[in-house]
């Protein structure tokens, strides 16, 4: 049937006011489970940090001594001192001041707003970073000074594929991580990888809580026999997401996927042993005015604290798909 002569149409008319929801739909994710759980404890007074690990001797049955008799001194309980270097990471926001007047939808052109993504994209970058293999740099007055990585730290309670190597200190057996540990050839992450190093966290005195992948692994984790049910809140019988409890021989871990970790590697983290040392915390300040706009900058000057690797474990080389 046709449209009768002279009916107006929208296709015609160009004072039709546009359609656009006042909602962003923002895709990119915001989690930082890892930033979240160590939360903000430890403090830097230098561009370089330090802190001191002590173990006892070995446990000696045998210790046994004849009544009455003279003692000898035995060897002195020293502290082993390690390190990483702060590093500085920012975002700078430029707005016009037309755009700050315009009206815009979800605001999105505003100053505020650009400082709230911003804000959250450095903690992105430090979550990141903490979960990397990067080893630490000192830099200099031309070049950044990074702090290292989670694997960096890596060395004791380890499961590598063939080939593989862990990381090195600048002292050798103390010091900052100053080399990165060496791929391995991948292999499918099962519960035969899993369980030894488990049990080396819990024999040198670790307690870890949480099991760290990537997507794939997580699935790959699912399957795992020990995998206990999903933990839901008992006041309202929803289910935590995408967290998963896997029961061991040496007690219960939370799974936790993770969309910015090393994909290859599982952590086994006890969180009493991780820190974020902050020599600047997060802020924002406005930069100077040179023209029709305003420009501010976010912020953060921090360094990862490793307490003790010894209380952590990894398997890394893992296939990814």
């Amino acid at each position: 049937m046709a449209v009768p002569s002279g009916t107006g149409q929208t296709y015609g008319y160009t004072t039709i006011r546009e359609d656009l929801e006042d909602i962003v739909y923002k895709i990119s994710p915001t989690e930082t489970p890892i930033f979240n759980m160590v939360g903000r404890k430890g403090d830097f007074e230098n561009t370089y940090h330090e802190w001191s690990t002590v173990e006892l001797a070995a446990a000696d049955g045998n210790n046994k001594n004849v009544e009455g008799d003279d003692v000898t001194n035995d060897a002195a309980t020293a502290a082993v001192r390690f390190g990483n270097y702060a590093q500085l990471m920012d975002k700078v926001a430029g707005v016009s001041s037309t755009n700050e007047r315009v009206k815009s939808a979800g605001a999105v052109t505003k100053m505020a707003k650009q400082i709230l993504y911003k804000t959250q994209e450095i903690k992105r970058d430090m979550e990141t970073r903490m979960l990397s293999n990067t080893a630490a740099a000192a830099g200099s007055a031309s070049v950044a000074r990074e702090t290292a990585g989670l694997g960096a730290f890596m060395r004791t309670n380890v499961s590598r594929g063939a080939g593989g190597a862990s990381p090195t200190l600048s002292g050798t057996t103390s010091g900052y991580p100053n080399l990165a540990p060496v791929n391995g050839t991948q292999r499918e992450f099962t519960e035969a990888l899993l369980v030894p190093v488990l049990q080396a966290v819990w024999e040198q005195g670790g307690n870890a809580t949480t099991i760290v992948v990537g997507g794939f692994n997580k699935r790959q984790a699912s399957g795992f026999a020990g995998n206990a049910s999903r933990f839901k809140r008992a006041e309202d019988k929803k289910l935590i997401a995408a967290i998963e409890v896997y029961e061991s021989d040496f007690g219960q871990l939370q799974i936790v996927p993770s969309r910015n970790t090393v994909t290859r590697q599982a952590y086994i983290i006890d969180p009493d042993y991780i820190e974020i040392g902050w020599l600047q915390s997060m802020q924002n300040i406005s930069l100077a005015k040179t023209g029709h706009a305003d420009r501010r900058m976010v912020w953060a000057e921090w360094g990862l604290i490793v307490g003790n690797e010894k209380a952590l474990g990894l398997v890394a080389d893992l296939t990814t798909s």
